[in-house]
Parts: structure tokens; C-alpha cells; sequence
């Protein structure tokens, strides 16, 4: 199952978000948008990305930040499905 959360922020502050949230490990796909709503990119991520394919990802995201104002990150996670079987006693 897959939630989808949206950031609002400057273009000076989209960079280290986008770092942050790629270290969270959880994103399946991030978007960026002009404050009107316009997309100026998306791009996937999957489970065990490496530096070396993040690289020009982040040099994309830092050029698009230099050129706009006010944006916003749609941010898609994938959530780890939760257990809610209680324990047996006799396994405590």
C-alpha cells in the first residue's frame, strides 16, 4: 500500500529535503511542482538505491531549486504492512 504526502517550500530548501527524504529509504516516487501545480519533474526510487544512480538525480533537483521560487514535494511511500496478530501467551 502506498500513502501520498505533499511539502510545500522554497526552491533554497528543496535539496536538502529531497537528501532527507531519499535517506528515509520508504519512497517509491517523488514529484516536484511550480506552487501553481505545474510538474517540473518525477522521478522513481526503489529499494536499494546507490549513490552512484541518486548522483544526477540530485544534480537535476539542484538546478530546478536554483530557478524556482515556491514549490511543492508530492512524495509517494510504500508502508510496511503492520501485524496486529497479538502474541500467544504461551510464546512470551
Amino acid at each position: 500500500m502506498t500513502t501520498k504526502e505533499t511539502f510545500f517550500l522554497h526552491g533554497e530548501n528543496l535539496l536538502k529535503k529531497i537528501k532527507e527524504l531519499i535517506a528515509e529509504g520508504n519512497i517509491r516516487k517523488i514529484t516536484i511542482s511550480e506552487k501553481d501545480g505545474k510538474e517540473l519533474m518525477s522521478f522513481p526510487l526503489t529499494f536499494g538505491v546507490v549513490g552512484v544512480i541518486v548522483a544526477p538525480i540530485l544534480a537535476a533537483v539542484g538546478a530546478v531549486a536554483a530557478l524556482i521560487g515556491e514549490c511543492s514535494i508530492t512524495v509517494e511511500r510504500e508502508e510496511t504492512p503492520k501485524d496486529d496478530k497479538k502474541p500467544d501467551a504461551h510464546t512470551l
